[in-house]
């Protein structure tokens, strides 16, 4: 394999998958130190890159406004917008491009940036034809990152510790800072929200959480999530709950990095913030049911709590019309108890 000098990775989303496959950065930079490494991601996951000083550049790609574009029938500007970006994308003739997704809408890119060398991990959707050469995902392990592991490994890179990293901002370094010192001591945050039903704890659970974790712990709650998700917020934390802050809607996620990094303890369900828990050093309990990512955290401080049912992980596919035995296995006494051993001194 020659030497590429200029080289592509493309995850394009969600959050976690991107900090999952942050390590590639490094990966390619101790194997080939004089390479540039540019990511292509979507908007909405590319605050978790954006400080990141392996990567020459982040590319963003602006799918939401390419869909607004197909809904309001603008065929015209999505063609302009297609062709533009593409022709921006093979003018920086990169030498490898890394389809870290493996799906069509990721192997399209790395195809039509006219890398001589496509790597994909895992191709499906019929991306592997787009590829010059897959790597099979089927051998990854339970151990966070796996996939991208092994993809590096195929690579021949030199993988070193393999973590994930999301530095921040010296604005978001700040808000942590200025929270922590408002709430006078040390607190936990709770990350309770997600994209799908499944995946989620339960909302009392939540709730008797919190207070037991004031109580029992002495720290105070700090409740992080997306902008959609404050009413629901509401119904977990009620707004006379004085010990709990909700900042559900009202952080970026840079500024909610800056929290969780301040955070003695994380709690989260397999959404971006938990992830974010990891790759930034914060003890954290992993809440996993529907979905397990990863069981085993090579060696970051926290837990993942997963009870396996006989449909688990069922994914995106629940067969127990909305029961969700596995989340529900998962007691509050049993997260207090994870809690307690991560909190006590080495």
């Amino acid at each position: 394999m020659m030497t590429p000098g200029n080289i592509l990775i493309i995850r394009l989303s969600s959050i976690g998958d991107v900090l999952m496959a942050s390590p590639l950065i490094r990966a390619f930079s101790r194997t080939w130190p004089d390479a540039k490494i540019s990511w292509l991601v979507e908007e909405t996951s590319s605050p978790v890159l954006e400080e990141n000083r392996g990567l020459e550049e982040i590319i963003l790609w602006d799918r939401s406004g390419w869909r607004q574009m197909l809904r309001r029938r603008r065929f015209y500007s999505l063609a302009g917008a297609i062709r533009s970006f593409t022709g921006d994308l093979r003018g920086r003739r990169f030498d490898m491009v890394v389809d870290a997704q493996g799906l069509l809408k990721s192997g399209l890119w790395a195809f039509l940036s006219g890398a001589p060398e496509r790597v994909g991990i895992g191709s499906r959707e019929g991306s592997r034809l787009l590829m010059t050469r897959v790597v099979d995902r089927s051998e990854a392990s339970e151990r966070i990152s796996s996939q991208y592991l092994l993809l590096a490994r195929a690579l021949d890179l030199d993988p070193g510790d393999f973590r994930m990293e999301m530095p921040l901002n010296a604005e978001a370094e700040g808000y942590g800072k200025g929270l922590a010192a408002s709430l006078g001591g040390d607190f936990a945050a709770i990350a309770p929200f997600t994209t799908r039903p499944q995946k989620h704890w339960i909302e009392n659970r939540w709730r008797e959480l919190a207070v037991r974790v004031r109580e029992e712990l002495s720290l105070r709650v700090v409740l992080l999530g997306g902008p959609g998700d404050p009413e629901s917020a509401t119904r977990i934390i009620p707004a006379d709950d004085p010990g709990t802050i909700s900042l559900a809607g009202k952080t970026s996620l840079q500024q909610a990095g800056g929290v969780i990094k301040r955070a003695s303890l994380l709690v989260g369900v397999d959404t971006g913030l938990t992830h974010m828990g990891f790759a930034l050093g914060t003890p954290t309990i992993a809440l996993f049911g529907a979905t397990r990512p990863y069981l085993d955290l090579g060696g970051l401080p926290g837990k993942v709590l997963y009870h396996p049912m006989e449909c688990s992980p069922c994914r995106r596919n629940p067969t127990c019309d909305g029961l969700f035995p596995c989340m529900k296995a998962i007691s509050v006494e049993e997260v207090l108890e994870t809690a307690r051993g991560l909190l006590e001194p080495a």
